[in-house]
Parts: structure tokens; C-alpha cells; sequence
């Protein structure tokens, strides 16, 4: 028999990047994308915060209710933290592939016990199927790495990712070579990059070199990037290669979650912030339109005034100019869940007013970020165009407007960055 799926994905680019090679894979084994009557729905979910797994079960009724005849396939980390804890959400679905499992999904789906009612056919291509933000713009993310062995107090994933996996240089590099056509842009994306190449004997430095020596891949990221692997050897490396290889995306968004190093120390992150923040100087020092970014968490057990306005002081001197702001949620089976009966935990409220503090913050330094690019040229990805105008990412992941609007998606233009406002920059197209 035939078989149809429709995938959705929650949560991290390492999740986009796995519902990518699986639904690759899906259609290679013979299975074809089908929004009108699937046989299968496959979700991707995250557990990174109570919202996202509310976010998943809203999904799945949502589903169960427009395709009564589908079978619901859960993976991810909810689908894991389920499965773990006999939750009895777990019940919604009608198969749970968790995380180390993931592997044997397709050979799962292809067994008769699954397959065992036919489904009427409306397939669609898959290019138009599956017309999210990146592919449309011919951008591929890439899983590089995954699992986690830091056990930050507040962090669930690596109890539902395990212990760090990476994969080999050349798996990666035969993955990226294996699209057709060429990807635009590739964005390496990991659990933790600290971690890669630990288990395989390489490093990011190996595989950033690998990747450009060994594809035509025009524009080469790294979606997050551990404050860990902004190591003395990496900086050298980016001051004498990447920071001139026009291939390469200056951004680097280093999720540090705290400026207070008594709030890091309780979260169990073991590093000095004062010696991340010299790090990322460099960074900025080597590459002055290198657009640094980074997440914070807001409202941590026992966060004092004190310790918030510590995080404040240390970001509005930094270099970095792009803040993620989450408020604190206190995961179950986490360190930091047993840990609550000895600590205070900030009120809603206080966690509300510490997170617009932030986020103004952030929005006062990418003003200023965005300024400073004026009169500058860079190489741009083209995103998407309507009748209004063209938008664009530049070479530091910046989005630009333009008014040029014979260009299209995944086209790479030159442009000049004619102004800036409220974070966005307006450029202008060099024929």
C-alpha cells in the first residue's frame, strides 16, 4: 500500500533539523507528503518548559479532530518525558518513538501492524508541503551533535537526550552534499557544541574546515554556540580564517543564561562569566559587525534584586546586542525541582518585570548595533518577497528590507545597508 505523512516539529533548530532528514528519509523509504489525508502524522516535540508540551497536546487534539483516520506518531522530548513517567498524556497518541528510537521511526511505520488500513491520496510536492521559514529560503539546519553531559539544574534535556552523540565530519559533509539543489545556507546546530567531537576525535574547528573545503554550500552558520567552545584555540581560528571567509555567518549566539555568578553557580554552570564576557570582546574586537546574541533566564531560585541588576550591569556592558528572554519555569525531574523546597522562587510578577527590563535593554543595544552598520555592504540571503517588499538576512544573520522585488527566496544579492530602525535594517540591492 501506499503511505502518506505530515510532519510538524516544536521547540530547537536541532529538532527542525531532525524533522528535515526525517522526512527525507520518509520519502526515500516510499512515503509520500499528504496534507489532506495523511496516514500518518508525525510531531516532533520539545520539553524544554511546561509551555511546550501544553503546546503539543494542543496540537495533538487539534490534529485528532481534522484527521480522525490518522495515526498520531509522537518522537521528541515530551514524547520521551512521557514515555519515562508514565504520563498519562501519552495515551493521546496512537505510537511514541522517544528519543533514542528515533532511528527505527521509518522501519516502525513500514511495519504491517502500523500500516494496516489503507488512505485516499492527495499528495502534494514536498517543496510546497513543507514551506517553512528555512526551506523556503533554501536554507538547510543541520544536526552536528546531540545529548548533553552538563545537568544545568534547571535543564530536563539531558535527561530525555542522553549522553553526547556526534556525528562523524564526513556523514555531515555527505548529508549536505546529498541536496539537490545546493543549499543556500547551512546552519550547524547542536545540543551542545561543547560537546562535539569529544566521543569521535574531531572538533568544530575540523568540521568548519571540512565544510568549506568540501562543499559549494555559499553561506555557512552555527545556530547556537556554548559559551564552552568559545575556546582560546576557536578564537584564533576566527580571527585568522573565518572572521575573512566571506562564506561564513558572523553570528554567534551564546546562550550564557545569567550575568550573576551566584546565580550561575546554583544553575550549575561552570564557568566565570567575567571570562565569557572577555571572550566575546574578542569576537567583537576581531569582527566590529560580528552581531553577538544570547539567552537569560529571568526569576531563578533565590534570584535576588541584587543578583538580577548584576545580570543587567554585566549585559550593558558586554558586546552582545541580542537578548533571549525566558522566565524561569521550574521543570519536573529536574535538580532544580527537588532543590524547591529549600528555595524561594521569584513570583510571576517579578519574573514579568525583570523580563521587559531585559528586553528593553535589548532593544536599546540592537538600536544601537543596527546604526552602526549604516553605509556598510554584505552579502544577503533572501527570505521571502511580497508586493511591499524584499526581506533579506544578511551576512551577521541580520534581517534587511528592500524595496528591490526581482529577486526571490534563497537567491544571495549584494547590498548596501542605506539605514536602520527598531532593530530591522533598509538596504539597498548592488546590481
Amino acid at each position: 500500500m501506499k503511505k502518506t505523512f505530515q510532519s510538524f516539529v516544536f521547540g530547537c533548530r536541532v529538532n527542525e533539523a531532525e524533522r528535515i532528514k526525517l522526512d527525507s528519509e520518509l520519502m526515500e523509504a516510499g512515503f509520500t507528503v499528504d496534507l489532506a489525508s495523511p496516514s500518518f502524522i508525525i510531531i516532533n516535540t520539545c520539553a524544554i518548559t511546561g509551555k511546550a508540551e501544553r503546546e503539543a497536546k494542543q496540537l495533538i487534539y487539534q490534529l485528532r479532530k481534522k484527521h480522525q483516520q490518522a495515526q498520531i506518531v509522537l518522537t521528541g522530548c515530551s514524547a520521551t518525558l512521557w514515555q519515562k513517567y508514565n504520563n498519562g498524556n501519552i495515551k493521546l497518541v496512537d505510537i511514541v518513538v522517544p528519543n533514542n528510537q528515533k532511528s527505527r521511526l521509518i522501519s516502525l511505520l513500514h511495519t504491517s501492524e502500523v500500516c494496516n488500513k489503507a488512505k485516499p491520496m492527495f499528495a502534494v510536492p514536498y517543496n510546497k508541503a513543507h514551506n517553512d521559514k528555512f526551506r523556503h529560503s533554501n536554507r538547510l539546519i543541520v544536526k552536528i551533535q546531540d545529548g548533553c553531559h552538563r545537568f544545568c539544574s534547571y535543564c530536563i534535556v539531558p535527561y530525555l537526550r542522553g549522553m553526547p552523540q556526534s556525528q562523524k565530519i564526513k556523514d555531515i559533509v555527505s548529508y549536505i552534499n546529498s541536496f539537490n539543489p545546493t543549499p543556500s545556507e547551512v546552519v550547524l546546530s547542536a545540543i551542545n557544541t561543547e560537546s562535539f567531537g569529544k566521543d569521535t576525535g574531531e572538533s568544530l574547528v575540523d568540521l568548519i574546515q571540512s565544510v568549506l573545503r568540501n562543499t559549494n554550500v555559499p553561506r555557512i552558520a552555527f545556530g547556537s554556540i556554548h559559551p564552552w567552545s568559545i575556546t582560546s584555540e576557536f578564537i584564533e581560528f576566527y580571527k585568522t580564517t573565518l572572521s575573512k571567509e566571506e562564506r561564513f555567518i558572523n553570528f554567534f549566539h551564546v546562550p550564557i543564561q545569567s550575568g550573576s555568578s551566584p546565580i550561575l553557580k546554583r544553575m550549575r554552570r561552570e564557568y566565570q562569566i567575567s571570562d565569557v564576557i572577555k571572550q566575546l570582546k574578542k569576537i567583537q574586537h576581531i569582527r566590529l559587525d560580528a552581531l553577538i546574541a544570547t539567552d537569560i533566564i529571568v526569576g531563578y531560585l533565590d534570584e535576588t534584586d541584587e543578583e538580577f541588576n548584576q545580570t543587567v550591569n554585566v549585559l550593558t556592558k558586554s558586546p552582545i546586542s541580542r537578548l533571549h528572554v525566558f522566565r524561569f519555569s521550574n521543570r519536573e525531574h529536574t535538580a532544580a525541582y527537588y532543590l524547591k523546597k529549600q528555595h524561594t522562587e521569584p513570583t510571576p510578577d517579578v519574573k514579568k518585570e525583570r523580563s521587559y527590563t531585559l528586553l528593553a535593554l535589548s532593544k536599546k543595544k540592537m538600536e544601537l548595533f543596527t546604526n552602526s552598520l549604516v553605509g556598510l555592504k554584505s552579502n544577503a540571503l533572501v527570505i521571502a518577497t511580497n508586493e511591499k517588499e524584499t526581506k533579506v538576512l544578511l551576512d551577521n544573520h541580520i534581517e534587511g528590507k528592500m524595496r528591490d522585488k526581482h529577486v526571490l527566496p534563497g537567491q544571495i544579492v549584494h547590498v548596501t545597508i542605506r539605514a536602520a530602525k527598531d532593530g530591522y535594517v533598509f538596504c539597498d540591492l548592488i546590481s
